[in-house]
């Protein structure tokens, strides 16, 4: 059939799996702004700088403390994770009763500044960061090849995905951080500590987006640009999905990668504005989003 189109059917499922492996990230980092937006009402701008010290973290655990992948996997998100706390406890918590533009201006300073650090400690080049042993080569699975890594990117980002979403949604801490999301005064009443809740919620928000960084240093170059350069597209993608809506950034974050990959076969010169053009539409037909509920 695909060949009729005269598209050969490597090409089609080559872009398929690199949507797919764009979706992925793009369903960690709006997953992680969902969470944050849906507790603490700020559009974290830093966001994407955050991702990115993900990224340095794990590079600079292996070039100077000789700490491997799978190791780094797990303390990169937990230091990056700590520093949002420090943020949260210390900036953000300030602006709790002003207006939520000074967040978005809190957050967006903050990524520049983080940016322009690692900007001027690094430049602005990629440093390389190997796969590992486990995991190089791949699997010729007959209409396709399948780079090991790859396909552990997207299995790792489904699974994580869908754990966040199952102790939101079905656990008694969900419950909790839903309730102080409803009504805060009330929770609190109750003996919940809703300000360490919502502290541990952001510090969690930023470990999901550091641990994206970490999956896209093997297959993207380290450098202080890579947050910037994608943060944009997952703004959109959270839009689209329902600002604060959990299954809203899966779903839209995997399903938005696909249609970006394959828009690359057959239209190339809109795949860099599909998204865009679906969020229009998208916010012309239901101004909260696929997944969201109107305020």
């Amino acid at each position: 059939m695909f060949e009729l189109l005269g598209i050969p059917p490597q090409a089609l499922f080559g872009q398929v799996l690199l949507g797919l492996i764009n979706g992925s990230f793009y369903a960690i980092l709006s997953l992680g702004l969902a969470v944050i937006f849906g507790l603490l009402n700020i559009i974290n701008f830093a966001h994407g700088a955050q991702y990115m010290m993900g990224a340095f973290v794990a590079w600079m655990c292996l070039n100077y403390l000789g700490i491997n992948y799978w190791a780094a996997l797990l303390l990169a998100p937990l230091i990056v994770g700590v520093f949002g706390v420090l943020i949260e406890r210390f900036l953000i918590a300030r602006l709790a009763n002003l207006d939520h533009l000074y967040g978005l201006l809190l957050t967006f300073g903050l990524a520049l500044i983080i940016q322009g650090l690692f900007r001027n400690s690094y430049g602005s080049s990629g440093l390389p960061y190997q796969i590992p042993d486990a995991l190089r080569g791949g699997q010729n699975l007959g209409f396709m090849f399948l780079p090991n890594y790859r396909g552990w990117v997207v299995g790792a980002s489904l699974v994580v995905c869908l754990v966040t979403w199952f102790m939101i949604e079905k656990t008694r801490l969900g419950a909790y951080l839903r309730a102080a999301t409803e009504n805060p005064t009330l929770t609190q009443a109750f003996g919940i500590n809703v300000p360490l809740l919502v502290t541990l919620t952001y510090g969690f928000g930023v470990a999901l987006a550091a641990f994206a960084g970490v999956l896209a240093a093997p297959i993207y170059s380290v450098n202080p640009n890579m947050g910037a350069d994608l943060i944009i597209v997952v703004f959109a993608v959270v839009v689209i999905g329902g600002m604060g809506s959990i299954l809203g950034s899966i779903v839209t974050g995997f399903g938005l990668g696909l249609i970006e990959g394959l828009t690359k076969v057959f239209y190339p010169e809109a795949s860099a504005t599909v998204i865009f053009i679906i969020m229009v539409l998208v916010l012309l037909v239901k101004p909260a989003g696929l997944f969201g509920r109107a305020a």
